[in-house]
């Protein structure tokens, strides 16, 4: 198939682009980072979203049997901010469909809810809830939290246990999460580019832990002995924002504390992917954590050379 996955050259969309490669399929990626180095040469083409310009987005996904989103932006900022996101998204889809794109797999969060005053969660259930209006083929896969080599979450936490005596939780540390390997979502998402279907699944790991057994898993596992402690979430928030500061980060936002706090990275469901946390974390424990993975500068895109 020609299939588009937006931001190739991100995360879990580099990922997905490296499985569609492998299956012999042909990949374009949709990305608000033209300059960026582009890791698969001539294999993956590369154009612009053009949000601003719902035509020619279009254009650009003439051909296109399948699209599979991973866009979004994980706080607001001034760059970006998720009613963008939320009306780019929409703008992506309605040009997916003029252009005759068949299926559409759309990569959300766990738990999302209109309902919500948590902008993340209330944004993804809008987007969802568009693209389940347009009549095209659909798949939404809900992940909770990822890991990988390129992961921040799981990566910060080993780093701040490597560099800081204490680990403080916001409040008991007792809520849960279900973190899933980045490249089983990339095989699901592969995998459901070529269906019909139009279904939601839950795209969990094979493992549940809470907050704090999940920092004392690290902790173990790298050989360190940090006390694990409970802060007052408005405290810890401050802490994390004075180091961000000094990272030049933001390290977590208190809507994320509270989506934590409110279990929405946890639910009832038969884990998707097969690959445990735990073993990854053993397997790359002489490295995992040993450089600080800045979100920010991840996040914002690189500018052209000028000669």
């Amino acid at each position: 198939m020609r299939v588009a996955v937006t931001g190739a050259f991100g995360y879990s969309g580099q990922y997905i682009a490296r499985r569609l490669i492998a299956g012999g399929h042909d990949v374009l990626t949709l990305t608000n980072s033209p300059f960026r180095a582009n890791p698969f040469g001539d294999k993956v083409r590369s154009v612009p979203f053009h949000f601003d310009q719902p035509d020619l987005l279009a254009q650009s996904l003439r051909g296109v049997e399948a699209l599979v989103n991973t866009y979004w932006v994980r706080f607001n900022h001034r760059l970006f901010t998720f009613a963008q996101a939320v009306a780019n998204t929409r703008v992506l889809f309605d040009a997916a469909k003029r252009a005759g794109v068949r299926r559409v797999v759309h990569v959300s969060i766990t738990n999302p809810d209109p309902r919500s005053d948590l902008p993340y969660f209330s944004g993804k259930a809008r987007v969802e809830a568009h693209l389940q209006s347009l009549g095209l083929s659909y798949c939404i896969l809900r992940p909770a939290v990822l890991f990988g080599r390129e992961d921040i979450l799981i990566n910060n936490i080993a780093w701040m246990l490597r560099h800081f005596p204490v680990f403080g939780l916001f409040g008991s540390g007792d809520y849960q999460l279900q973190p899933i390997f980045v490249d089983d979502l990339a095989a699901a998402a592969v995998q459901k580019a070529a269906e019909t279907q139009n279904e939601i699944i839950q795209a969990i790991g094979p493992e549940t832990f809470t907050f704090r057994n999940l920092v004392a898993a690290i902790s173990k596992t790298l050989g360190l002995n940090r006390p694990i402690i409970r802060v007052p979430p408005a405290i810890g928030y401050a802490s994390t924002r004075l180091l961000g500061l000094l990272l030049r980060d933001i390290i977590i936002t208190r809507d994320e504390i509270r989506g934590l706090m409110e279990n929405r990275l946890c639910v009832d469901a038969p884990p998707l992917g097969q690959t445990r946390l735990t073993d990854w974390i053993t397997q790359n424990k002489e490295t995992l954590g040993r450089r600080y993975a800045n979100e920010l500068r991840r996040r914002l895109p690189p500018q052209p050379l000028v000669p």
